[in-house]
């Protein structure tokens, strides 16, 4: 399996302001055309983590998604973040997938942080994602989905790298460094975690600390608490070498799930 270039982009949000948050994304994208194979924005990067879902939801056929679409074309790189999106009379907190190409994944969020009230207001999805960059099999999940190990297991190895998009609180930082280790060492895949950093409309504040956690649990990139455009290269052969010498997933427990998955580009 050969390297796969990803830039993780840690931003300050605008609050409820889509156009203003795809210009400021396309003023932080500019110039890393052609360098990299994905670009991960943040969990709801078009509004910051809102309950206003019924005021701020945009269509599939949206502005958004468009924005996506031409970003993925104009990068020549998959594009993948999470918004709201309102479709077949529910409201989700989505994660849609842009590849160069033209195609477009999703994936709604299955665990809806109670706390802050999100059940009441988006719809929880019910299957998961893998998309396929070349050899690389990787699976997005958003925010919350981070605390619960059965839904983010990998069963079978079918994926090599897992993806976080997050609004994930200052207060709950340590939280966010240790479950991302864990979800990396019990899964032996990388696991990279995007955050948000400044405050929102709700007068939450967010420490960033996006993290890239290679397959042993180690960390190999830290955001800090400051916006950031980062692009890193992770290793095939080394994943590879690694399951095969200490193959941990042979003897998982198996259990029965329902999953999605959209064919290869």
């Amino acid at each position: 399996m050969s390297h796969l270039k990803i830039t993780l982009v840690q931003a300050d949000l605008a609050w409820e302001d889509p156009r203003t948050n795809r210009t400021r994304f396309d003023r932080a994208l500019a110039g890393i055309a052609g360098t990299t194979d994905l670009v991960v924005l943040p969990e709801m990067f078009t509004t910051g983590f809102t309950m206003a879902g019924d005021d701020v939801a945009e269509a599939m056929e949206g502005s958004s998604v468009a924005w996506m679409k031409r970003t993925a074309s104009g990068l020549a790189a998959h594009v993948a973040g999470s918004l709201v999106i309102r479709e077949n009379g529910n409201v989700y907190n989505r994660l849609v997938w842009a590849s160069p190409e033209g195609h477009i994944y999703t994936y709604d969020k299955r665990h809806l942080f109670r706390m802050s009230g999100e059940h009441k207001v988006y719809a929880a999805g019910t299957t998961s994602l893998t998309v396929s960059i070349g050899e690389w099999r990787v699976r997005p999940f958003i925010c919350y989905d981070l605390r619960f190990p059965v839904w983010t297991r990998n069963v079978a190895r079918r994926y090599d790298v897992a993806i976080f998009v997050a609004n994930w609180p200052a207060a709950r930082a340590a939280h966010w460094a240790a479950l991302l280790k864990a979800r990396a060492i019990e899964n032996q895949a990388y696991v990279l975690g995007v955050n948000r950093v400044g405050r929102d409309g709700n007068g939450q504040t967010y420490a960033g600390d996006s993290l890239a956690v290679d397959y042993q649990g180690a960390v190999i990139y830290h955001a800090g608490d400051r916006e950031a455009v980062h692009t890193l290269t992770i290793d095939g052969a080394g994943l590879e070498t690694y399951r095969r010498n200490f193959p941990a997933w042979r003897d998982a427990d198996t259990w029965s799930m329902t999953e999605d998955q959209p064919p290869n580009d």
